[in-house]
């Protein structure tokens, strides 16, 4: 059935096909008129028809092109013709907390030739496109760098490298690889991130710009930027604002400002940053300055001493002051800092000792030549101390101190000990070391002062022979036997006297025991002086007790015998008064004897005499011959009459011990001997 004839049957269906027909197309329309965006995205327009034509250079559309507009659709609903514009939805632009966006322009000026990363000195507003361009942007990477937030951006435009992702339109197919590329170099240079410096590192940040006019012939670093250093680097933010850097007249390369301790946001397309450690001049040194950049200076050490420059501080040459101890952000790239001690140090001219600064690492010992032919090898030790204020003219005269020692002392020393050695044989050089060491030192001392040095101390080792060489060390064994020799001698004499103290303090060890039993001894006395003390006075009692018992007795006794006498007193008178006279006789008889004859002498006279009687007596022996060779009667008698004298005289009584005298009783005691001689005499007995 045909179509055309059916809606002219039925007009209502007409009208409805219609209607919808014109529901549809209007639906399409509108459609095509209104865009949604939403508010975590932008859009980017691009006009597709227009009556202006095509944009004749660059990529933007500014004066109403087709092409890419400068303008961006933000959040919300928009009505564009249709047909006419295409919308790009592109997310915002977003740079977390301590991250850092860089931003590459598709389009604006070019660069020259001596430009490499695009000025954002007035063109600095990402997010307006036609602003940027009619402030004169220019294409490529920019100088300056997205920090942290959200930027609604035109990516047609702009191209975003974050350290997370990309944010572009792609326009061609190797946008992608292009900007990958980049992105890795920022990576590598850590560029997402800001450059910290911490205190506790002890670093300083070098910094080398890559953009800007390049240094001038025979510069090495680039200066500071202005005469103010401080100032400028207050002006342009220590190089995080590039602009301002290159506008102050900074210049390309390595820069001879430093960053201490903080956070830089800086463009790594721009300047890239090496840590270095600081500087440090340590207690007892100094640190010499040698500067390779800076203006030529006046050269301060005068006409006469021709060895280099010293100048002012921030002048090209060795800087006449140096770095007392401390820390310095001090940019070893524009010069070094020789560490020049102030405290003593020691030189050893000994091989495979080394001190602690190392200036005598290739010292050996001198070799010398004796008067008396012998090679020895002598060690030494010299004492250097260096004027920190004459550090710099050490520095400008031989570069370094090891310089210095090896090129300068090492010769001189060793010159000046071997004419030493040829005026002296080998004993004198080993008795004699204190007078050399103390002519080595006068005569040193001003040589030393010559090289802006001061010399201390020289000392002298052991001289000691070369391998194999056997003589020198039989000298020095006949040096140590003589002197062991000399020492036994003194340690004998002090060992001999060491024997007399030690048989002095025997003694006195002897007399304090003997003195001990001396004390005890005399304490012993005076307690039996007391013992005997106390016997007698208790004798004393008791005598005197029995003495007054005796008395009593007595006077009982003698009141009885009072009685008892009266009693017979008439009958025994007569009796006891010749007892009592013949006692008394006999009592006075005898203590005449005793007196006559001297005690215990008389009493032995006595018991002799007696015996020598009664022996006669009993044994009847004839002490007169019978026969009388001489006249008379009376001859043995006289002979007795002898002997009795002889034994009774004066000599007999000098033989024992005693004198006697002649008295009566003697002479009674003779005539009783003589009797009882002659009473033998007349009657001997029978032959």
């Amino acid at each position: 059935m045909d179509d055309s004839r059916w809606f002219a049957d039925d007009p209502a269906t007409l009208v409805i096909a219609c209607a919808a027909l014109g529901a549809v197309t209007a639906y399409v329309l509108l459609f095509r008129w209104i865009r949604y965006i939403p508010n975590t995205r932008v859009g980017v327009v691009e006009k597709l028809i227009s009556g202006h034509g095509s944009v004749r250079s660059g990529l933007i559309a500014l004066h109403g092109e087709a092409g890419f507009q400068p303008e961006v659709l933000r959040g919300g609903w928009h009505l564009l013709t249709p047909l006419q514009y295409r919308v790009h939805r592109v997310p915002l632009v977003t740079i977390p907390q301590g991250k850092i966006g860089y931003v590459f322009a598709r389009d604006g000026l070019d660069l020259p030739p001596t430009q490499a990363l695009a000025s954002s000195l007035r063109a600095n507003d990402f997010q307006n496109v036609r602003v940027f361009l009619e402030a004169g942007g220019q294409k490529g990477p920019q100088r300056m760098i997205l920090r942290e937030g959200t930027y609604a951006i035109n990516l047609a435009q702009f191209v975003v490298l974050t350290e997370e992702r990309l944010y572009y339109i792609p326009l061609d197919p190797g946008d992608k690889q292009t900007f990958e590329k980049m992105a890795e170099l920022l990576v590598a240079r850590g560029g997402f991130r800001p450059i910290m410096i911490q205190g506790a590192d002890d670093i300083i940040g070098v910094v080398t710009v890559h953009d800007g006019p390049s240094l001038p012939p025979g510069e090495i670093i680039a200066p500071t930027v202005g005469q103010d250093p401080l100032a400028m680097a207050t002006y342009h933010n220590n190089f995080q604002d590039a602009d301002k850097f290159l506008v102050a007249g900074g210049r390309r390369g390595r820069q001879l400002q430093v960053m201490v301790e903080g956070t830089y946001y800086i463009n790594r397309l721009f300047a890239t940053v090496e840590a270095i450690p600081k500087t440090v001049v340590e207690v007892g040194t100094v640190g010499v300055v040698v500067s390779y950049t800076g203006q030529t200076g006046l050269d301060l050490s005068g006409t006469d001493y021709r060895h280099g420059e010293l100048v002012h501080q921030g002048e090209r040459g060795v800087w006449t002051e140096p770095l007392m101890p401390g820390k310095y952000a001090f940019n070893t790239y524009a010069g070094k800092v020789l560490m020049v001690p102030t405290t003593n140090f020691i030189l050893k001219w000994t091989r495979g000792e080394v001190g602690s600064h190392r200036f005598d690492e290739n010292l050996a010992e001198v070799s010398l030549i004796t008067r008396d032919a012998f090679a020895p090898s002598l060690p030494l030790s010299v004492v250097v101390h260096i004027d920190y204020r004459k550090a710099p003219l050490v520095i400008q005269r031989f570069g370094d101190v090891k310089k210095l020692v090896e090129q300068t002392l090492d010769p001189m020393v060793s010159a000046y000990f071997k004419n030493i050695g040829q005026t002296r044989t080998l004993i004198q050089l080993l008795q004699d070391r204190g007078a050399i060491q103390e002519q080595a030192g006068e005569q040193m001392r001003e040589k030393f002062e010559h090289y802006n040095l001061e010399l201390n101390e020289v000392l002298i080792g052991t001289p000691t022979g070369g391998p194999g060489d056997v003589h020198i060390e039989g000298i020095l064994e006949q040096l140590r036997s003589r002197q062991i020799a000399e020492e036994q001698v003194e340690t004998y004499a002090r060992m001999e006297k060491a024997s007399a103290k030690q048989c002095q303090l025997r003694e006195a060890e002897a007399r304090a025991q003997a003195q001990t039993a001396l004390t005890q001894s005399e304490i012993s006395i005076a307690v039996q002086s007391n013992h005997g003390k106390a016997e007698l006075a208790r004798a004393q009692q008791e005598a005197a007790r029995i003495q007054t018992i005796a008395a009593a007795e007595a006077d009982r006794t003698h009141l009885l015998g009072e009685g008892e006498a009266k009693k017979i007193r008439a009958l025994a008178e007569s009796e006891a008064e010749r007892a009592a006279r013949v006692g008394i006789a006999e009592a006075m008889a005898v203590e005449e004897k005793v007196q006559a004859y001297g005690g215990a002498n008389f009493q032995l006279v006595q018991q002799v005499m007696g015996r020598f009687a009664e022996a006669i007596e009993r044994g009847q022996i004839d002490i007169v011959p019978r026969i009388s060779m001489g006249g008379g009667t009376a001859g043995g008698a006289g002979m007795i009459e002898n002997l009795l004298g002889l034994l009774l005289s004066t000599k007999f009584g000098d033989a024992v011990g005693e004198p006697y005298e002649r008295d009566a009783a003697a002479e009674g005691i003779r005539r009783e001997l003589r009797a009882r001689l002659h009473a033998q005499v007349e009657s001997p007995p029978q032959t």
